[in-house]
């Protein structure tokens, strides 16, 4: 029977189980440090013999079988990896294993964990769950080829209802944020992804306060406005905010999102072959920031946290902003801007000046903010940087390593901050060829006057082969990270 459950709109069910008897007929994933016959999982011993010398053999730590009418599986947690590094191997093989259980059209999988720690049998889930992920919602010819899997009862007497609900919202919120970067900017401009936060903020109850363009004006955001001059699509910018009676925190938090919903590069039209194909992800960091407050608000945690979304589209039409403008920011400073491709600093700087008005514990800001970031560590982790405590820190890069979506700190010195200075205004917007990354950094730090962080998500956000769980197109990178931080302040 099960004692809880927690449906993923729209996706799939995680639910506990207290099924004690034979799982003959059930497809069953073990997980076990060296797996020994038992009786309960009716294996014959042709199928004990080929998984046990596949192991011993072929040197495996994961072997998945087609046993008749059910697919077996048995994952071995390695003692020469650290804990972290199992959980990863886990969630991975979770993401192979949605593949088998799809192509063998099975329902149901259960999971069985032999061992004492309850992070294996979460880890497992959480890849068969998000590996499990499908966006064909433009490929009506495909509408017969969803995949099957449609339910996870995991065997675990020390898994709580509580980690169930909290995985299950942390998968939801980034199922939820790589639908959003998956869509065109056809089906989601401005406009319409502050639409899309309202129905959110509906949906796990938290406010939503979208700002129109005269309303931006008003603000004198500046470079804002300046981005959406090439666009027929006015910008949005949202305020959305999650504040409990009981939250625990006396200063709220702040997360700010780039949210440019496409990225010609404007005028500065991006020279690289095919570099437009995917700058519909340009928006992943609003996503990711949206999502993450999302999660908080189902979750109910008790923290303070408000998010802030500036969005627009950066096209070269009409009065486009060109290289060599000053534009005047939120803040009544100047920037020379000489790269209509460095877009995201400047909606991003107007945001940060907004924040202000809040007086943050710590803003965290994330961006798809350059290609330096990318071409530094790849789509293997986040470049950050910032002024937050060190505490604060330790913290965010715990989350990081946890949930797989690892902390790269750059240094963040002031002599980076000299490389974006202009002859005719306060900065220019353009650092130089070298440090890319950190002095778009650097340029956002003066919009700050608060504990603050820089996450670049340009190398993750969005991948363009399948990467075990995280899939093909947007990744929801961000996401986990951050309910994992709040959820465990």
């Amino acid at each position: 029977m099960f004692c809880f459950l927690f449906i993923l709109e729209d996706y799939i069910m995680i639910a506990i189980s207290k099924k004690t008897g034979s799982i003959a007929k059930e497809s069953l994933v073990i997980i076990c440090k060296t797996f020994k016959t038992n009786t309960s999982y009716a294996l014959s011993k042709e199928q004990t013999d080929y998984i046990l010398n596949d192991i011993k053999k072929n040197d495996k730590k994961a072997v998945t079988i087609n046993a008749l009418n059910r697919t077996v599986s048995v994952v071995l947690v390695d003692d020469t990896k650290s804990h972290y590094n199992n959980l990863e191997a886990i969630r991975k093989h979770g993401a192979t294993l949605s593949e088998a259980v799809n192509a063998d059209k099975r329902a149901t999988i259960y999971i069985v964990n032999e061992l004492a720690d309850v992070d294996y049998s979460l880890a497992l889930a959480e890849g068969l769950a998000l590996g499990n992920y499908q966006f064909i919602k433009h490929k009506p010819t495909d509408s017969k080829k969803l995949n099957s899997l449609s339910t996870i009862n995991i065997v675990d007497v020390k898994v709580t209802n509580q980690h169930i609900s909290n995985l299950s919202i942390a998968i939801d919120a980034t199922l939820k944020a790589r639908d959003l970067v998956n869509e065109p900017v056809n089906y989601l401009n401005a406009t319409q992804l502050s639409q899309a936060f309202k129905n959110m903020g509906k949906a796990a109850g938290f406010k939503v306060e979208v700002y129109n363009k005269a309303k931006i004006k008003q603000l004198k955001m500046g470079g804002l406005l300046a981005v959406n001059q090439g666009s027929v699509d006015e910008p949005t910018f949202t305020v959305m905010e999650y504040k409990p009676k009981n939250a625990k925190n006396k200063k709220p938090y702040v997360l700010v999102g780039k949210g440019v919903v496409y990225d010609t590069g404007g005028l500065s039209l991006k020279p690289t072959a095919n570099s437009m194909d995917l700058m519909k992800c340009d928006m992943a960091g609003s996503a990711a920031v949206a999502c993450t407050l999302y999660a908080i608000a189902k979750a109910k945690l008790n923290v303070h946290v408000i998010a802030l979304v500036p969005a627009t589209d950066n096209r070269p039409g009409f009065n486009a902003f060109a290289p060599g403008d000053i534009i005047t920011m939120m803040d009544g400073s100047t920037v020379e801007m000489l790269n209509s491709d460095a877009e995201g600093r400047m909606i991003l700087g107007d945001a940060l000046h907004f924040a202000k008005r809040f007086n943050p514990e710590m803003a965290i800001e994330l961006s798809t903010l350059t290609g330096a970031a990318a071409a530094a560590i790849g789509q293997y982790g986040i470049v950050s940087m910032g002024t937050a405590t060190d505490e604060q820190k330790t913290k965010l890069t715990v989350s990081g390593l946890r949930m797989h979506e690892r902390l790269v700190e750059f240094p963040f010195w002031d002599e980076y901050a000299e490389l974006l200075k202009s002859d005719i205004a306060d900065q220019k917007n353009l650092g130089g060829p070298y440090g890319g990354a950190i002095t778009a950094g650097k340029f956002l730090e003066k919009f700050t006057n608060y504990p603050y962080m820089h996450f670049d998500i340009a190398g993750p956000a969005f991948t363009t082969a399948k990467d075990s769980y995280r899939g093909k197109g947007g990744t929801g990178y961000g996401v986990r990270l951050l309910f994992d931080f709040f959820s465990n302040l």
